[in-house]
């Protein structure tokens, strides 16, 4: 059976586009030459299967007042269940926990990845060896982001709270025993300032790439 890699993940991981003219399609969602996850399928070849399950809007364990279901943590054992065997779990969210509505800051952000990765290490859905899973803390967001019309719903801080990410989820990593990636460089784009860019995107797999196949080597 193929190693299973699955990508969870927010708008980031389903691709979105926020300038068509990045996009090779002119659509709002990259193409499958264009977005990480299809790109890490691809570096990783035929003995690897990644799977994609990103959300637009998406958080770790915070409810959003104004969509359903946006916690990652509300659907995760269905997710892990209706995927496994999963061999490693990519979790790559945070940049939606930022938003002023839901009132939490970047040490809550990091205890809300705690709790989602403790819950998904407790799935049975690892076949015979021991939950693996990779936490990849997303770039920080733009200055943009607060005059673009994607960007000012998100409300007031949340530039600053993702850049405290990174020094936070580390230690969360630590804590509960799982792997760490920083994603910072990998390009956002000038216009909405918090979704990459089809670089961006390029640059993501490719560091991702290197480090997958060192923890699925065994």
């Amino acid at each position: 059976m193929k190693k299973h890699i699955l990508c969870l993940g927010d708008s980031n991981t389903h691709g979105y586009c926020a300038d068509p003219a990045d996009c090779a399609d002119g659509g709002i969602r990259f193409n499958e030459d264009e977005r990480w996850t299809c790109l890490l399928q691809k570096a990783l070849g035929p003995d690897y299967l990644v799977t994609e399950e990103g959300l637009s809007g998406r958080t770790t364990v915070f409810p959003d007042p104004l969509h359903e279901t946006m916690d990652a943590l509300t659907v995760l054992y269905a997710l892990l269940k209706s995927h496994e065997v999963v061999d490693l779990l990519v979790i790559m969210l945070g940049t939606n926990d930022v938003k002023e509505r839901l009132g939490v800051n970047a040490a809550c952000v990091a205890i809300g990845m705690e709790r989602l990765v403790r819950k998904a290490q407790s799935v049975d859905c690892w076949g015979d060896h021991a939950p693996n899973i990779l936490i990849v803390c997303p770039p920080p967001i733009r200055p943009e982001m607060e005059h673009s019309e994607t960007g000012i719903p998100m409300g007031r801080g949340c530039l600053e709270k993702s850049r405290e990410l990174p020094e936070y989820y580390k230690k969360t990593a630590a804590l509960v025993g799982a792997h760490y990636m920083d994603a910072a460089g990998c390009e956002f784009n000038a216009l909405d300032g918090m979704h990459l860019t089809r670089r961006g995107h390029a640059q993501l797999a490719e560091r991702l790439t290197k480090i997958v196949r060192g923890l699925l080597e065994n």
